[in-house]
């Protein structure tokens, strides 16, 4: 097939969103707290960001909101008017430009090979924007789990549909998502999990060779002593690196390799400074030993540990990390600072709920068998974790003022169509989007100089569930992963990360809101099916 080459676009406007009003039966919010510390500029006084693992837009709503309903499989049928997404057209499904068409992955194809997401490949993967070589540049070959995974590359290309990924649909349909949400930058989830937490990959202090920028971008960190050496709550200056693979964090007692320390600030230390409750939970936090397999994973494979470091951002900065997992010092204290310093086990996130004592901004992360990572964990048991933890959450009191953000991480190489605008460019040997060694050629839209930040990367799934958030909507305006930060900065007052974080560039989350509605409706689902429940 003849294919036919286009120039890379490096910016794109906004598209045009539709306004569409919170529901039936909304009614009248309360006003914003608008005095004392933790005060809000919109009635949200909750904000919940589950942060799951490697998924691209297309991997979970290519084909939303139509699902093929195959017999023996949960049905999903959409609400009348539900908008399209910029998905899977019937071209993309049947002439792909790449060397395999997408085809359809089914309940009984739950555990899938973990693709290649690093931050060169999967720039190369993109062509110049022509979006082709996926499966030559990021499709798994051989086998995975111990030789019992059989990996095929043109697997990379492939999607569920909402006979899987029911719940999100479901939810999408009930609450507002959005089909123009990117990664910050490009690669795996510790750059992901960065993005996240300070809209930053530059500011490694200390680490080891390959984990960062190349010399001729940046000069290269001396190498992290064995040992936790900085003062967890203390602030430690910029280092002049930026970190591209799944190094985990120097301030973690659980890390066993490629540690690195990162300086600077995060989000943490800015609703630190204002005094806003909040924290990071974990799935496995407490104890760093305790394992669990997925659906569909033989016992002669070891059991994936619950706590992945790399997936903990905070724990890479001295000010926010707490190196020895000590638990809180009582459940009163949870999202305040004390020995914990914020950052926690899972089950204290439920404790400080059950307790009453719901922090104003809680990040949530799945045990690694339901956090939906290929290779490890199912779609089926990341719905398990999705329902159980919104189902509960829908029931509090403070459902009325709660916000909770889904997303993930990094697309784990998975096929999405969509070119992303390229916001901040990048010149070194790691770079090839536009041309060898090169993500656009313009040194002026290299952030503060900090090369190796190749960006906007892959487009990602985001979903907004709130009694404000829009009713089966779903928003085309241009937001990425520090779009969450400049929500809680904008909600909180906190002000701005600086230090070339990307929450000075980024479009707040506010378009999925109408917060002149409050809908009373709450979406209780099966965690099993994904469906409604009777």
């Amino acid at each position: 097939m003849t294919k036919r080459r286009t120039r890379l676009v490096t910016t794109l406007g906004a598209l045009a969103s539709t306004v569409l009003l919170a529901g039936p039966s909304a009614m009248t919010p309360t006003a914003a707290e608008d005095s004392g510390p933790g005060a809000t500029t919109t009635p949200i006084q909750h904000v919940v960001v589950i942060v799951q693992e490697n998924v691209s837009f297309d991997h979970y709503f290519g084909t939303y909101p139509v699902a093929v309903n195959p017999p023996g499989e949960p049905a999903f049928v959409a609400e009348a008017g539900t908008p399209t997404v910029n998905g899977l057209t019937s071209a993309l499904l049947t002439a792909n430009p790449n060397s395999s068409n997408p085809q359809r992955l089914d309940r009984s194809q739950l555990l899938v090979c973990d693709q290649n997401h690093d931050y060169g490949a999967e720039q190369r993967a993109f062509d110049r924007g022509v979006m082709d070589l996926f499966v030559e540049t990021l499709g798994a070959g051989g086998t995975q789990n111990d030789g019992t995974l059989p990996c095929n590359p043109q697997q990379v290309m492939d999607y569920y549909d909402g006979n899987t990924v029911t719940a999100l649909w479901n939810y999408a349909q009930r609450f507002a998502m959005s089909d123009n949400f990117y990664g910050t930058g490009f690669g795996p989830s510790t750059p992901g999990a960065l993005n996240l937490a300070s809209g930053n990959t530059f500011g490694v202090i200390c680490g080891n060779a390959g984990a960062f920028g190349p010399p001729e971008a940046n000069p290269p960190p001396p190498p992290c002593p064995p040992d936790l050496s900085a003062t967890p709550g203390t602030s430690q200056p910029q280092g002049t690196s930026t970190i591209l693979g799944d190094s985990q964090p120097l301030f973690d007692m659980c890390s066993s390799r490629d540690k690195v320390a990162m300086g600077g600030r995060n989000v943490g230390d800015l609703l630190n400074d204002q005094g806003v409750t909040w924290g990071w939970f974990e799935g496995g936090f407490r104890d760093c030993t305790q394992a669990h397999r997925a659906t569909g994973v033989p016992s002669t494979v070891a059991a994936k540990p619950d706590y992945v470091p790399h997936h903990e951002p905070f724990q890479y900065y001295a000010s926010t990390a707490n190196p020895n997992h000590l638990p809180p010092s009582s459940t009163a204290a949870i999202g305040h600072t004390d020995q914990a310093n914020h950052q926690y086990d899972l089950t204290d996130f439920w404790a400080a709920v059950d307790a009453g004592n719901l922090p104003a901004i809680s990040f949530l992360k799945a045990p690694a068998y339901q956090d939906g990572h290929a290779g490890y964990s199912t779609p089926l048991d990341e719905q398990n974790f999705l329902v159980a933890t919104l189902n509960r959450l829908q029931k509090l009191d403070s459902w009325r003022n709660t916000a909770v953000i889904i997303t993930y991480d990094d697309s784990d190489g998975w096929y999405d169509h969509q070119m992303s605008p390229i916001l901040f460019q990048s010149q070194t040997g790691f770079d090839a989007l536009t041309a060898p060694y090169l993500c656009g050629a313009n040194p002026a839209r290299v952030p503060s100089g900090q090369q190796t930040r190749c960006g906007y990367g892959p487009r990602l799934p985001l979903l907004v569930l709130s009694p404000f958030a829009r009713h089966n909507f779903v928003d085309h305006s241009l937001l990425d992963q520090s779009s969450i930060l400049r929500f809680i900065e904008d909600n909180w007052n906190l002000g701005r990360i600086g230090q070339g974080s990307a929450d000075a560039f980024a479009a707040n989350l506010t378009t999925l809101f109408d917060f002149n509605h409050r809908s009373p409706a709450r979406l209780l689902l099966d965690a099993s099916t994904g469906d409604q429940q009777r």
